[in-house]
């Protein structure tokens, strides 16, 4: 599972860097395998900084007009520059890359700027164009600037352009609860005793947006199936308009590895792995009768999913249908007929509960892994899902346009409860091997969401958010309290011992030597074989 740094920071504030948190979140049972720099714009522009350009001097070369400047870069002298671009001109605020700096083009190979003579003049340096440091297709001239910022201030600056880390995370089959940028926070959150997790908009976006401003495109629900459908939340907005998303997304989606597709599908997959809720926009046109109807679908009935494959269902599917026919597979994969396109204005937003085991055997059925069910067949939390829904909508609004034009459906019968589970301090303390604070045991298991009640000298009773599957035995939640509080942090007995000691096969040395030459080869080592002399 993939975790950009940047977006980590939305959720929580810290100063750590990048290394520092991958160490944190390793400590805390989430092992990180890897940590990658993420540059929006190849090379970072490291070199290239904004100047002036004091004087512009033109001169003919073979009918070629060029031009001999000085530019101002924040150093102590001004540095001397030929510059080919018609539009260059005293007294711009302009992009040059410096010497030394290596500049990756829109299109072409890198290359690195040098001092050099052209035309008999020296030149230090290179006022730049926009397709020359990757930054569009533009070739019309050099950038002319429009800024107060100081002579020498990095390019990355003035663009706004902030590197980021991709934290790739090894995420345990237990864990479905940090498989997403805010579960991560979570344990962030307590490892690091910080006391807010927000997820915001932008500052102008108000949460009044989310109002219900016409009824007039509702859409009828029926759940036939809720064993597998626990909870099935939605809501229509009218107007939109689907066009490529904002920068921000499309850089935020692009540090986990995902292509940008359209500003809503872009809204969707930025809610599924920010807050780890699956979600999905309908064509709204597209769902016949007005009405979606969850049920499982009929055993050797075809249908053709976004991959183009036309795949063979069994009694068991969970089927997302409108009022004649599926149009996707609960929680797995949605229909051809249904998606999002480019001429699309009106759409239906979904995000629902499924049952995680309905979901196993169906993506299994079908071997289709996808990012939803991925994430549904774990378990997500299932109180989450109006705050997501809200989350999500306001988004449309802000980057698609339009307005909300339903009623929010929201079907859940039978909210599930938080797990009751009764723990014993003597055994918190038999299994951690250390007598911990009371207060710093509450204060641990408060800060992952975890309530407790029934307080006595004894124990206590917790309560844990059903997003916690992995947390229903009282093994679990002194785990919990463990991790938290660090293994480094619990001091090892002189006199360790155990009840009992597993026997161990005994090792053919042969064999062992075989696995150590294999395994050595295998990592560029070579292995001689001389003649033997002497006894081995």
């Amino acid at each position: 599972m993939k975790i950009s740094y940047n977006w980590l920071k939305r959720f929580i504030a810290f100063d750590e860097s990048a290394e520092a948190i991958g160490k944190i979140l390793t400590a805390t049972g989430l092992e990180v395998e890897a940590i990658e720099k993420i540059e929006s714009v190849k090379g970072g522009l490291d070199g290239i900084v904004v100047g002036e350009v004091l004087t512009c001097e033109p001169f003919m070369v073979k009918e070629k007009q060029l031009s001999l400047t000085t530019v101002a870069i924040g150093t102590a002298e001004p540095t001397q520059i030929v510059c080919g671009a018609a539009n260059v001109a005293a007294g711009q605020k302009v992009i040059v890359a410096t010497v030394g700096a290596t500049i990756y083009p829109t299109s072409g190979e890198p290359f690195s700027i040098g001092k050099r003579k052209v035309y008999g003049h020296n030149s230090e340096g290179m006022i730049c164009a926009e397709d020359e440091i990757g930054l569009g297709q533009g070739h019309d001239g050099i950038m002319i600037l429009d800024t107060d910022l100081p002579n020498g201030t990095p390019a990355a600056q003035y663009f706004n352009l902030e590197a980021d880390y991709c934290i790739e995370i090894g995420l345990t089959p237990n864990r479905a609860d940090a498989a997403s940028h805010l579960g991560v926070a979570r344990d962030l959150k307590a490892a690091l005793q910080l006391s807010v997790i927000s997820y915001q908009l932008s500052d102008n976006e108000k949460a009044s947006n989310f109002q219900r401003q016409t009824s007039n495109f509702p859409i009828a629900l029926t759940v036939e199936a809720p064993e597998a459908c626990p909870r099935f939340c939605g809501v229509t907005i009218d107007g939109i308009t689907v066009q490529p998303s904002p920068d921000w997304l499309q850089q935020s989606l692009k540090a986990i590895g995902l292509n940008p597709i359209n500003n809503v599908v872009d809204i969707t997959n930025y809610i599924c792995h920010g807050l780890g809720q699956p979600m999905h926009a309908y064509d709204w046109h597209a769902i016949e009768g007005q009405q979606i109807v969850v049920k499982y679908g009929e055993s050797g009935a075809k249908f053709t999913t976004l991959d183009k494959v036309e795949r063979t269902l069994v009694a068991t599917d969970l089927m997302v249908c409108n009022g004649t026919e599926p149009m996707g597979i609960g929680g797995v994969f949605g229909g051809t007929k249904s998606g999002i396109k480019d001429e699309t204005t009106r759409i239906y937003l979904e995000c629902a509960y499924f049952d995680p085991a309905t979901i196993r055997k169906t993506a299994m059925r079908h071997g289709l892994k996808t990012d939803a069910s991925f994430r549904f067949e774990r378990g997500t939390d299932p109180n989450a899902k109006l705050d997501a829904l809200n989350y999500c909508a306001q988004l449309v609004l802000e980057i698609a346009g339009g307005r909300i034009a339903s009623d929010i459906t929201d079907f859940y019968p039978n909210p599930i409860p938080n797990f009751e589970i009764l723990v014993k301090y003597k055994n918190v303390d038999r299994l951690i091997g250390k007598v911990l604070d009371r207060d710093l045991i509450k204060q641990i298991l408060n800060s992952l969401d975890i309530e407790l009640s029934d307080e006595t000298t004894e124990g206590f009773v917790a309560s844990v958010p059903p997003y916690r599957v992995d947390v229903t035995r009282e093994a679990d939640v002194i785990e919990e309290i463990l991790r938290i509080y660090g293994f480094e942090n619990i001091e090892l007995s002189e006199h360790l011992a155990a009840e009992s000691l597993s026997g161990f096969p005994k090792v053919d040395a042969d064999k062992q030597k075989l696995r150590i030459a294999t395994t050595l080869a295998a990592n560029g080592f070579n292995e001689v074989m001389n003649n033997s002399l002497t006894k081995p």
